[in-house]
């Protein structure tokens, strides 16, 4: 199976500067999650890569090989509009857009019925998509990017307006498709999802991506939040244990009963004097890393103050 790569992408609008050096890879298998704010550059990276648009510099290759017309044919590709002849037949709209990627009448029919029935529209196959809900139109749209048995799958903000079922399912298709092998890209602004379901993650801000990697790679900051509960500790123990003292980088963020300190992530040994000096005042309940979110690593990474520069990228 194939391998996705946008390497070196830069586009201008104008004086706007909508994409700079974006480059990442999508193997074989892997699910990848591309998130930034609106306006971040996602929609702008993908539509180049389905040659939509065309990047000032930098290219799209698939196995190596710059994507040609042909290529694309390989491509699933989901936009965030709604991209559906409005008055069409769901059914007879689907065995159409397959036809146009080369399968014949009767596999076009075979696939439309499989995609229809997996994503839960197969009643609707005689609706026009105008009259579905946002929902079912979403699962209609996705069924047109996979009803051609593409090599690669880039869905833009293919779980908006979805339940929780209907996101399930989806969730449920995506990695099926993945194990079998397809490389899957999709943006999304769900970052619970996204940390739940992708392989990696990038995220964008401002045209550049300003990290990338596995969620456990992400992670990795230099710095680790400690919670201790100890319920009959004074109110300032840990300040007044002098175990922080002349520790650099190391902040009290909370004392008392429920504290919380800030350390570096290398200062193993002081975590250890924590917890002793912790035992020294009161039973300890709970004394654990509170592991930030993909939602705090998201906020951080695009925040003025908190941007990596190039040696903070996180790179597999």
């Amino acid at each position: 199976m194939p391998t996705l790569t946008i390497s070196g992408l830069d586009k201008s609008y104008g004086s706007l500067r909508a994409l700079t050096d974006m480059s990442f890879t999508v193997g074989a298998g892997e699910i990848f999650g591309f998130v930034g704010s609106n306006g971040a550059g996602k929609t702008t990276a993908m539509r180049i890569a389905l040659g939509v648009l065309h990047a000032d510099a930098g290219q799209v290759l698939l196995d190596g090989t710059p994507l040609d017309l042909d290529a694309r044919r390989r491509v699933g590709y989901m936009p965030e509009e709604r991209g559906l002849y409005p008055k069409m037949r769901v059914g007879e709209q689907l065995v159409y857009l397959a036809q146009l990627h080369g399968l014949s009448r009767s596999a076009a029919h075979e696939a439309m019925l499989h995609w229809t029935e997996v994503l839960g529209v197969s009643e609707r196959r005689g609706d026009e998509v105008q009259k579905l809900s946002l929902g079912n139109q979403q699962r209609v749209q996705l069924a047109a990017a996979l009803v051609h048995d593409p090599d690669v799958l880039i869905l833009d903000e293919p779980f908006s307006g979805l339940d929780p079922v209907a996101v399930d399912v989806m969730s449920s298709v995506l990695r099926q498709r993945a194990d079998a092998g397809v490389p899957v890209v999709f943006s999304s602004h769900q970052l619970e999802l996204v940390e739940r379901l992708c392989d990696r993650v990038g995220i964008v801000r401002k045209g550049r991506l300003v990290a990338e990697g596995t969620i456990d790679e992400l992670h990795r900051t230099p710095t680790r939040n400690w919670r201790i509960v100890a319920p009959d500790a004074p109110p300032a123990w840990a300040d007044a244990s002098g175990v922080l003292t002349g520790v650099p980088g190391a902040r009290l963020l909370a004392d008392g009963p429920d504290a919380l300190v800030s350390l570096p992530a290398e200062a193993t040994d002081v975590v250890q004097k924590l917890l002793r000096a912790a035992l020294d005042t009161s039973a300890v309940t709970e004394f654990t890393w509170v592991r930030p979110t993909l939602t705090d690593l998201f906020r951080h990474a695009v925040s003025e103050d908190g941007q990596p520069g190039d040696e903070g990228k996180v790179r597999s």
